[in-house]
């Protein structure tokens, strides 16, 4: 028997109407059809029907018959063995497509993986390109700057240098301007005493030639009565303004002052007084602790007197002010006392009312009392000296009443003069200052 075995593979791209058409003809013929599907492909196996085999074995086994025998078992025997080698082989080659499957989806999966890998690869270039880059333009900042802070600081120390230099100068100039004002200080002390000598002279020249008055006469007759403070002596029927004798608290000393028994009700003791330069109050500790000058004129009735009367009972302090222009204005304090020698006759002061503005001129909290040879305020340049008299300085501070005195046209821009910020300003020099106590119960 003659074996014919066909064999086809296909795949996607075959024509279907093609393979249709060959396939009737194969059943036409017998044909037996074996058809894989391995995806988008597909394997046909033709093989042909066994009695069609048969039939035609015998066709030819008719026909050949005449001229040479033929062993039918033998063909079918070996048929049979095609057919089971065809079917191993169909096998075999399913084993293979799968396994080729397999290796496919590997390749794929390794493919996409791989990809999906030198994507990330690229992107880190990318980051790490970018850093690069950033890097770069930090390191030319930064380089940029270093620059430029060292040539600000070369700057500010050209400068600070330069500072220095003319720090130097300056205390040179004030060292010297110092020293002028010392010597100006003393002669002008000479110039004041002179005059207060010579207003002396012609006062009591007038005195004599002239027809005592009523004021006089009451002082002359009033020295022998002596008061604890001018408030007593109003208390005790004595209301005309004038000179009056004080004891001394805890003493049998006398002290001679000048009683204001008009001003706001009377009873005022007055503690200093400015009106026209007559009396040097550029003085030392003694004399500011023991007082000085006139009590009729320009006077300071005495820091250790002020000190212990005002520390038997509470007092009220009253500053009256007059400027060159005709202005007065008085600033109030309800409680003022002042402390003993031991703490630097330090003032301690509550309550300010008045018209002299609304901030005290007199630093506060209190101050240590300051002379020109006793140096207690809080600035390295020895106030007293700076500014002359004896005042409550802080860092020679907004206020001194016992300063130079300036007359007028040249009361204007003296930082040494008589002063009171909050009312005339640091420069400007006062015409006349009164200082004024009496008791809070009064």
């Amino acid at each position: 028997m003659q074996l014919s075995v066909y064999f086809f593979w296909g795949c996607s791209f075959f024509l279907a109407s093609g393979y249709n058409s060959f396939s009737k003809s194969m059943e036409a013929m017998g044909k037996k059809q074996y058809q894989v599907q391995h995806g988008s492909c597909s394997y046909t196996f033709l093989l042909p029907e066994t009695d069609n085999c048969r039939s035609s074995a015998a066709f030819v086994s008719n026909a050949v018959q005449r001229d040479a025998p033929l062993d039918y078992d033998d063909s079918v025997q070996r048929l049979q063995l095609l057919e089971n080698i065809m079917e191993n082989n169909t096998q075999w080659l399913m084993k293979v497509l799968n396994q080729t499957t397999r290796l496919e989806l590997q390749l794929l999966e390794h493919s996409l993986s791989t990809n999906k890998l030198e994507r990330q690869i690229s992107d880190q270039t990318n980051e790490i390109t970018k850093l690069q880059e950033k890097n770069s333009f930090l390191e030319k900042r930064v380089l940029e700057m270093e620059d430029k802070h060292t040539l600000q600081l070369k700057s500010i120390k050209d400068e600070k240098d330069q500072l220095q230099v003319l720090v130097a100068r300056q205390n040179s100039i004030i060292e010297e301007l110092e020293k002028q004002l010392v010597t100006a200080t003393v002669n002008n002390s000479v110039l004041q005493k002179q005059q207060h000598d010579l207003m002396e002279t012609v006062h009591n020249l007038l005195t004599m030639i002239s027809t005592p008055n009523s004021k006089n006469n009451f002082i002359a007759k009033e020295e022998q009565i002596s008061f604890k403070d001018c408030a007593e002596a109003y208390k005790s029927g004595l209301i005309t303004s004038g000179i009056y004798t004080l004891t001394v608290p805890n003493t049998a000393q006398e002290k001679k002052a000048y009683c204001d028994m008009e001003t706001g009700g009377g009873g005022w003791t007055v503690i200093q007084r400015r009106e026209d330069g007559s009396v040097d109050f550029h003085r030392t500790w003694k004399e500011y602790k023991m007082g000085f000058g006139d009590p009729a004129g320009e006077y300071w009735l005495g820091n250790e007197f002020v000190s212990q009367l005002t520390n038997q009972k509470r007092y009220v302090l009253k500053i009256h002010l007059k400027d060159w222009e005709g202005n007065e204005a008085y600033s109030l304090y309800d409680h003022f006392s002042l402390a003993n020698e031991e703490l630097k006759y330090r003032i301690y002061l509550k309550g300010l009312t008045g018209t002299a503005g609304k901030i005290s001129s007199i630093s506060q909290p209190g101050n240590d009392f300051s002379t020109k040879d006793a140096d207690n305020d809080k600035c390295i340049c020895k106030c007293s000296q700076m500014l002359t008299g004896g005042w409550w300085f802080d860092a020679c501070g907004p206020s001194n009443l016992n300063g130079m005195y300036y007359p007028l046209r040249q009361n204007n821009n003296k930082f040494n003069g008589i002063k009171w910020y909050y009312w005339k300003g640091s420069g400007y020099s006062l015409k006349a200052t009164t200082m004024m106590i009496r008791p809070a119960d009064f």
